[in-house]
């Protein structure tokens, strides 16, 4: 990694600063300001506030491998996307009744999060800028994932905004987005928490609070998912 020390002191911090990277949106009257759950939510609170734009949420779930659940082995987002980690799992075989319960699990977790936390309708996704934030990217997974669900959407505009993300995986996800704003692009990011001088866990009661806050009269509902494939590789 490039640098050690963090950057900032929490994800608020981290949003208020990327906000001024966006400042071209503020009060963008169809913007919205969507946050992965469920760190991302917190940098995408302040992004919100500080532009003057409504806040959503949007699901992604990482599949894990079993017996190391910290690594990502591949990741599920609404509209039937789903990727795997191909070349990583070529060398720790898993095999394919094992990947369809994984994606079963976090595909009940993802369900749950839409409904708790108020994803909107992907038709009122359609024909407007959306500026996807997470609270750091170092795999790539879920954010890929979350970018190609997001893409099915139809957006005049699709950004992708985070304080800190690996250089290689920010080449990856380049040409999935029109534009990719991040504070620092860094070699080797391992843990996205040393950028930060305070990186605790939200809980669901947490992100609901700053949903509930941000939201700007967005339709929601469970969005419709349809049965899932192979819809990206990494």
């Amino acid at each position: 990694m490039s640098r050690i020390a963090p950057l900032w002191r929490d994800r608020r911090e981290a949003g208020r600063q990327l906000a001024r990277l966006l400042a071209a949106w503020r009060g963008h009257p169809q913007a919205l300001v969507i946050g992965l759950p469920r760190g991302g939510v917190a940098v995408a609170a302040e992004v919100a506030e500080q532009l003057h734009l409504p806040l959503a949420s949007w699901a992604v779930r990482k599949l894990a491998h079993p017996a190391a659940p910290e690594v990502a082995v591949g990741a599920i987002a609404p509209g039937g996307v789903l990727i795997w980690d191909e070349p990583y799992l070529r060398q720790v075989h898993l095999d394919p009744l094992l990947r369809r319960q994984l994606v079963a699990q976090q595909d009940d977790e993802l369900r749950r999060r839409q409904r708790l936390f108020g994803d909107p309708l992907v038709s009122s996704l359609r024909g407007r800028p959306l500026l996807v934030v997470d609270d750091g990217v170092a795999t790539g997974l879920t954010v890929r994932a979350a970018l190609q669900s997001l893409r099915q959407a139809t957006p005049s505009h699709l950004v992708l905004a985070v304080p800190v993300i690996d250089q290689l995986v920010a080449a990856r996800l380049r040409p999935l987005v029109d534009d990719l704003v991040a504070l620092a692009e860094v070699d080797g990011l391992m843990a996205v928490g040393a950028w930060y001088e305070r990186f605790e866990q939200l809980d669901d009661a947490q992100v609901k609070v700053l949903m509930d806050a941000g939201k700007r009269d967005q339709p929601s509902s469970e969005a419709a998912i349809p049965p899932r494939g192979t819809a990206g590789q990494l």
